[in-house]
C-alpha cells in the first residue's frame, strides 16, 4: 500500500483538487492506496482567525462566510466529475453540518470570552474534514471502494492539545479490522487526533504530513509520498538562493537536521514514524507529478556530495548564562535546563565555554520572556548573591547550519564554512557541533543570514563565481564597457563567470537591480525608472541586497565620485577606475586608498588609469616586488595628444588634428583637458607614486601644448573657434624639429629628482619616433632593464580600449577573498 498527502495548495480550487485526485486514482489502480487531505489553502489560518476574533469581541461573520464560500464554490465545480444527486446531497449535508458545527463553536466563544484549547482544535480541523468529505465522493465516482476514517477515532495521541504526538503503537491496533483490508482508497482528513478522553487534538505545525507517516506506519506502507508544489527537497531556501538544487535523495538523519534547523522540508516528529519503520517518503511536485522529487530513505547515499544542505533558522534569542557560580558546580547545566523544560520552551542550540564560566543557548525569539521568567525563578538566590552574573539576551539572530552525512570524518569543511562566513562579511556569535559531525551551526545577525546562506552555497555547491557590477557614468567608456559585458556574457558563463549589472548611474539617475539589469534596453529603462542619483543610497542599497561580490566601476571623469571610493571600500565594494582624479588627490588619500582597500580586503584597481588598455601598472608593480629599482622614465602616456602629434608629422595644423581626434573621440569632451597638459602629468605623478615618490600634483613640471599666452578660456565651443590661433606656433615648432631631422612628441619623464610633462623633439633613435596615431609607449629604464629599457607600446585611447582594461581588471576581482571587516 502506498500513502499519499497533498497539502493546502494542491486542494486550493477544484482543477488542483482534481489534479490531486486523479494521482490518487493512478496509485489505487495499481494498489490500494490511501490518502491524507490538508484544509485547502488559507482555511486553516482563517478559522482561527475567526476564533481570535471571537476572543476579542470583534466580528467574525465576514471570516466564517469567506470560508463557506469557498467551500461552496469547489463542492459545486466538483458536480462535473460524475457525481450523482445523492452524493451531492451527503456533502451539502456534511458541509452544512460542519458550518453550523463551527459557527456554535464561534459563538459560544465570543459569549464566554475565553476559548479552551479543545475547542480550538475541533474548529482547526474542520477544513480537513471537507476535504476528505469530497475526496471520498469523487473516488466513489470513478468506482473505487472507498474508505473514510476519522482520525478522532483511529489516533490515541498524548503531549499538548495543539501539538500532540500519536501513540503508534496503540494506534496500528485500530487499523486491524477487514473493512480496512477490503478497501481500494482510504481516506483521512489530516492534522487531527484524541487525548485519552476522546476529545479532539491537533498535531501542530505541519500536522497533516505527520498524520501521513503515522498513517504509513499503521498500514504497513511502501511509500509514503507528500505531494507540495514544489518539485523535492532543495539544498538551500529558493527564497534565498536562486539557483538552490533539488536534492534526489536524502536520509531520515539529515532530512531530521534540515528540518529542526530551519528548512521547510517535514516537521522532524514527522520524520520518526517513517524512519522508525523503515517507509521511504517522497516530496513531489503535484503540478509537476512525472518530476523525480527527492526521496528520503536509509539507503545507502550515491550522489557523492559531503555537504546536502545549508538551512537558516531565524527570529533566535541567544541566552548568555554566566558567573563564578557556573564554574565546577556540579549541576548548574541540569538546572538551567530543567528550568526551561518546565517552561515549556524548546532549545534550538547550545554551546558552553571550555572555562565553564558561560552556558550559551539559543530559543525561538517568541519565546524569549518565558525562558527569562523561568531562569529568574530558578536562580533568584544567585542571581541576588552576584554567583551568577544578569541574564544576558542577545536578540535577533539565526542559526545557519552545514547538513551532510558525509560530512563526518571529512577535513577541511569545517574551515570552509567560517572561511565562507568570512568572505562574506558575516561576524560569527557563536559555534555548536554536535558528536555525529552531520551538521555543524552557527549563529549570526538575522541581518546578514541570506548572505551567509547564498556565500556557503557558492562555496558548496556553485561552480558559478559571481560579480556584482555597479557602473558609474554610462557615458562613451561606460557604454563600450556594457556592451562588451553583454557580448561576452554567454563565453563567461560558460567559463563559469556570471557578471550580472545591478546598476547603472549617470550624472542624474541610477537604475538598481539585484537581478540584474537587462542589458539590451537599459537606457530606456534607466529614463523611465531611474530614481535620483545618491551614491551613499546605492552603497546602502548594497548592503541591504547583501551583494557578495559588488564592484564599483567608475567610468565618469568626476571628481565628486573619485572621492566616494573610500566610502564605496568601506561598504564593502572593490573599485575599478579609469579615472584618474582618485589616484592623483593629495598624497594622504592617495595612502588612505590604499590602506582602507587593505583593512576592508577590498580590490582597488586602476590599471587604466596610464595607458588605457595596456597592463602598465600591473607590469611596473611587479617589477617593483621583484626587487627592480626605477631610474627613468620616459614616455607618451595620452592616446590622444599620440594621434594629434602624429598628424602634426603629416603637415595637419593643431586645430585640424584636434577636431579629428575629437571626432573620434580620441579626446575627452572639453579638450583643453588634454592640450592643457594635466591629463599627462596627472598619469606621471600616479606612475611617480607607484615607484615610491611622495609627490603631489604641483610638484610636476606641465608645458601646455598650447602656446604660452594662448586665451584658452570660454565656453568649450568658444575655444575651438580660437584654437586655430595656436596653429602658426605649433607649425614653426614641428618645421624646426623636422629640419634637425626629429619629431614633435608630447612626453612624460621621472628621473631620480623630478618629474615633467611638455613637448620634445625625439630622434630616430629615440623609442618614441614611431609612436603616433594614438599608440602609447613607456619606457622604463631599471636596476634591471638598461640600457635598453623595458618598453609597453600599444594603442592608448578610445573607448573600446579603456573599457577593456577596466572589464580585464573587474575580472581580476574573481579570487580575491575578504575575511575581515575591521
Amino acid at each position: 500500500m502506498k500513502v499519499l498527502k497533498f497539502g493546502g495548495t494542491s486542494l486550493a480550487d477544484w482543477a488542483r483538487f482534481s489534479q490531486a485526485a486523479d494521482l490518487v486514482a493512478a496509485a489505487a489502480k495499481a494498489e490500494p492506496a490511501a490518502v491524507v487531505l490538508s484544509a485547502p489553502a488559507t482555511v486553516t489560518n482563517s478559522l482561527l482567525e475567526m476564533l481570535e476574533l471571537a476572543l476579542k469581541g470583534g466580528d467574525y461573520h465576514n471570516v466564517s462566510a469567506r470560508i463557506e464560500t469557498l467551500f461552496r464554490k469547489l463542492y459545486a465545480d466538483a458536480t462535473t466529475c460524475g457525481l450523482s444527486t445523492a452524493q451531492n446531497s451527503a456533502l451539502e449535508n456534511r458541509l452544512q453540518n460542519l458550518i453550523n458545527f463551527w459557527k456554535n463553536r464561534v459563538q459560544g466563544v465570543a459569549m464566554l470570552g475565553e476559548c479552551p484549547e479543545t475547542v480550538t482544535a475541533s474548529v482547526a480541523i474542520c477544513g480537513e474534514y471537507l476535504s476528505a468529505a469530497l475526496m471520498e465522493q469523487v473516488m466513489v465516482a470513478r468506482g473505487f471502494k472507498a474508505l473514510l476514517l476519522d482520525p478522532v477515532k483511529m489516533f490515541p495521541a498524548y503531549g499538548p492539545t495543539l501539538d500532540a504526538m500519536v501513540d503508534i503503537e496503540a494506534s496500528r491496533k485500530n487499523f486491524a479490522g477487514p473493512e480496512i483490508a477490503a478497501a481500494e482508497v482510504i481516506i483521512m482528513p489530516g492534522f487531527g487526533a484524541k487525548d485519552r478522553n476522546g476529545r479532539p487534538v491537533t498535531l501542530g505545525r505541519n500536522g497533516s504530513d505527520y498524520s501521513a507517516a503515522v498513517l504509513a506506519a499503521c498500514l504497513n506502507a511502501e511509500s509514503c509520498e507528500i505531494w507540495t508544489d514544489v518539485d523535492g527537497v532543495f539544498n538551500a531556501d529558493p527564497n534565498l538562493v536562486p539557483d538552490a538544487r533539488m536534492l534526489p535523495q536524502l536520509s531520515y538523519r539529515e532530512t531530521m537536521e534540515m528540518s529542526y534547523f530551519g528548512a521547510k522540508v517535514l516537521h522532524p516528529k514527522t520524520i520518526s514514524p517513517i524512519a522508525r519503520y523503515h517507509i521511504p517518503c517522497y516530496i513531489k511536485n503535484s503540478k509537476n507529478p512525472e518530476a523525480m522529487g527527492t526521496k528520503i530513505s536509509d539507503e545507502t547515499d550515491t550522489s557523492g556530495l559531503q555537504v546536502k544542505a545549508i538551512s537558516n533558522l531565524d527570529k533566535q534569542t541567544m541566552v548568555n548564562v554566566s558567573g563564578p557560580g557556573m564554574k565546577g558546580l556540579v549541576g548548574m547545566a541540569s538546572r538551567v535546563f530543567s528550568a526551561i523544560s518546565r517552561a515549556g520552551v524548546s532549545v534550538s542550540m547550545i554551546t558552553q565555554s571550555s572555562s565553564e564560566y558561560s552556558i550559551c543557548f539559543c530559543v525561538a525569539s517568541s519565546s524569549s520572556d518565558k525562558v527569562d521568567q523561568a531562569l529568574q525563578e530558578e536562580f533568584e538566590l544567585e542571581l541576588h548573591n552576584g554567583f551568577l552574573e544578569p541574564v544576558e539576551f542577545r536578540q535577533n539572530l539565526s542559526i545557519v547550519s552545514l547538513i551532510g552525512d558525509n560530512m563526518r570524518t571529512r577535513k577541511g569543511l569545517a574551515a570552509r564554512f567560517f572561511k565562507a562566513m568570512a568572505q562574506s562579511g558575516v561576524n560569527i556569535i557563536a559555534i555548536a557541533q554536535g558528536a555525529s559531525e552531520r551538521s555543524i551551526s552557527v549563529v549570526i545577525d538575522q541581518n546578514m543570514s541570506s548572505r551567509a546562506v547564498i556565500a556557503c552555497h557558492r562555496v558548496f555547491f556553485d561552480v558559478q563565481q559571481y560579480l556584482d557590477v555597479l557602473l558609474v557614468g554610462s557615458g562613451n567608456i561606460g557604454t563600450a564597457m556594457l556592451e562588451q559585458i553583454k557580448k561576452q556574457k554567454e563565453m563567461l558563463r560558460q567559463q563559469q563567470i556570471t557578471i550580472r549589472v545591478c546598476g547603472i548611474a549617470n550624472s542624474k539617475k541610477m537604475l538598481l537591480d539585484p537581478a540584474g539589469i537587462d542589458l539590451g534596453s537599459w537606457r530606456e529603462t534607466l529614463v523611465n525608472k531611474g530614481s535620483s542619483c545618491d551614491l551613499n543610497a546605492m552603497f546602502a542599497w548594497v548592503d541591504e541586497q547583501q551583494l557578495l561580490n559588488p564592484v564599483l566601476i567608475d567610468c565618469t571623469s568626476s571628481q565628486a565620485v573619485a572621492d566616494s571610493y573610500l566610502d564605496a571600500m568601506n561598504a564593502g565594494l572593490h573599485v575599478i577606475t579609469p579615472n584618474k582624479k582618485a589616484n592623483t588627490r593629495e598624497f594622504a588619500y592617495y595612502r588612505a586608498l590604499r590602506e582602507t582597500a587593505l583593512r576592508q580586503r577590498r580590490q582597488f584597481l586602476y590599471e587604466t588609469n596610464v595607458g588605457a588598455g595596456l597592463p602598465v601598472i600591473d607590469n611596473l608593480k611587479k617589477l617593483i616586488f621583484a626587487g627592480d629599482v626605477l631610474q627613468r622614465f620616459k614616455g607618451i602616456l595620452s592616446g590622444s595628444l599620440s594621434f594629434i602629434f602624429g598628424k602634426l608629422d603629416e603637415g595637419m595644423t593643431l586645430s585640424e588634428a584636434t577636431f579629428i581626434a575629437r571626432e573620434k573621440c580620441f579626446t575627452e569632451p572639453d579638450p583643453r583637458d588634454d592640450l592643457c597638459g594635466m591629463d599627462v602629468a596627472r598619469k606621471v605623478l600616479i606612475l611617480a607614486r607607484e615607484v615610491g615618490f611622495e609627490y603631489e600634483l604641483n610638484d610636476i613640471e606641465v608645458e601646455s601644448v598650447l602656446p604660452e599666452g594662448f586665451d584658452a578660456s570660454g565656453s568649450i565651443e568658444e575655444f575651438l573657434k580660437k584654437l586655430p590661433q595656436a596653429d602658426a606656433a605649433i607649425k614653426a615648432r614641428v618645421e624646426s624639429a623636422r629640419n634637425k631631422n626629429m619629431v614633435l612628441r608630447y612626453v612624460g619623464e621621472i628621473d631620480g629628482s623630478s618629474c615633467r610633462v611638455k613637448i620634445a623633439e625625439v630622434s630616430a633613435e629615440d623609442p618614441l619616433f614611431t609612436v603616433k596615431n594614438g599608440e602609447n609607449a613607456l619606457a622604463f629604464y631599471s636596476l634591471y632593464y638598461q640600457p635598453i629599457p623595458f618598453v609597453l607600446r600599444g594603442y592608448g585611447a578610445g573607448n573600446e580600449v579603456t573599457a577593456a582594461g577596466a572589464f580585464a581588471d573587474l575580472l581580476r576581482t574573481l579570487n580575491w577573498t575578504r575575511e575581515t571587516i575591521l
